[in-house]
């Protein structure tokens, strides 16, 4: 008889098999889940509705959590007063007195509206930070890291794909 030692490391090793493999047909988006649980947000829609309300580009970054091509968005050099929205259901998520210029090729807030994105470890790599994400809608967003401006030391890395500018 075999024994089988339980560790942390046979149990994640354990779910990523199951999740690979398909487990979850439910489970369509790095968007519909977080932490390996199923979370519900105020407004949620089937991936065929989602498909059709947004890009091809949009569902591949806020419903599948792609990122965009780095120096690829309008909204790099974008620089009027206004707000940065969710592309999926238009909450407003940075004021553009937040957003400078960090050279890496998207979009970079110091930091979001209150209240407008939450962050998890990321579901994508363990080499990556945080992940934001939509409160409201769960859109996958970008990262935030520890290496931004003063006051917060925070860079929240935006895809622009991600992002509506409504001019203020």
């Amino acid at each position: 008889m075999k024994i089988i030692r339980r560790t942390k490391r046979n149990f994640l090793g354990a779910m990523a098999a199951t999740l690979a493999g398909g487990a979850a047909p439910w489970r369509g988006s790095m968007a519909e889940t977080r932490s390996g649980l199923l979370t519900s947000y105020e407004i949620e829609h089937s991936r065929t509705h989602w498909r059709r309300r947004l890009s091809t580009e949009q569902y591949r970054v806020l419903r599948r959590g792609a990122t965009e091509p780095p120096f690829s968005s309008p909204l790099l050099a974008e620089a009027r007063n206004g707000t940065f929205a969710c592309a999926g259901c238009g909450l407003p998520l940075f004021a553009s007195n937040a957003k400078f210029d960090s050279g890496t090729g998207w979009p970079s807030f110091w930091k979001p509206l209150d209240g407008a994105v939450a962050t998890d470890a990321s579901a994508s790599s363990v080499m990556l930070p945080n992940e934001v994400h939509c409160r409201r809608c769960g859109g996958h967003l970008g990262h935030v890291f520890d290496d931004g401006p003063k006051p917060t030391g925070l860079r929240y890395c935006i895809n622009g794909t991600a992002l509506v500018f409504r001019q203020t």
